[in-house]
């Protein structure tokens, strides 16, 4: 198992994905879980952002306190699913950059084929998060990672909500030196590439589609 995974292990995440779960979650509720959820793992993702220090004024006197260091993070959206994450995270960060990168798995080899790519022109400058629910063949993040180093960010992160072992094993053999921070990890895959017990297509129970 890649030893850069990390299971946000919270009861509140737990709570919340086991309702995201549930065949019978309508997609109002399913959209509101995804973010609340994104926001708990947001936590977690940015816990070892660089700090500096600025001179403020309390109500009562001057003081030295924390801020973030440099530019907010850049958020990156794997579309469309990616989108929900997002949203949860800029709850967390409002002043982050986001960029979004349109993948799909093509049906018969599985391998993700990029369509649209649109970041911010100051990444290099930024710490990146790059946010996609369902981590399964893993050939999307991969594909997504391999297109933003090319930009060459500060740093990489990887978030999602729930990951298969499968997935899990091959971003860290692709991409050894990006942390991934998940709600869950599964089981398996099925034949169709799809992650079991997981939780459907997070796509279409976001947006109602099928």
């Amino acid at each position: 198992m890649n030893p850069r995974f990390k299971v946000v292990d919270h009861p509140l995440v737990r709570h919340k994905l086991t309702a995201m779960r549930r065949r019978d979650t309508p997609t109002p509720e399913f959209r509101r879980l995804l973010r609340e959820v994104a926001l708990l793992l947001g936590y977690e993702v940015t816990r070892d952002l660089p700090t500096a220090t600025a001179r403020i004024e309390t109500p009562l006197e001057p003081m030295e306190a924390p801020v973030l260091a440099g530019p907010e993070p850049c958020l990156i959206s794997i579309l469309r699913a990616g989108n929900g994450l997002v949203d949860g995270l800029l709850d967390l960060i409002p002043t982050a950059k986001v960029g979004h990168i349109g993948l799909y798995r093509d049906p018969k080899t599985l391998q993700a084929v990029e369509y649209y790519f649109k970041m911010p022109f100051d990444i290099a400058q930024r710490h990146t998060i790059v946010a996609d629910p369902m981590l399964a063949t893993a050939n999307s993040a991969i594909a997504a990672i391999e297109r933003l180093k090319e930009l060459k960010p500060l740093s990489l992160r990887f978030v999602c909500l729930v990951a298969a072992p499968e997935g899990v094993r091959a971003f860290g053999e692709a991409h050894p030196d990006v942390p991934i921070y998940a709600a869950g990890l599964d089981r398996e895959l099925n034949d169709h590439g799809y992650i079991l017990p997981g939780l459907g297509d997070a796509g279409d129970r976001l947006y109602g589609t099928r």
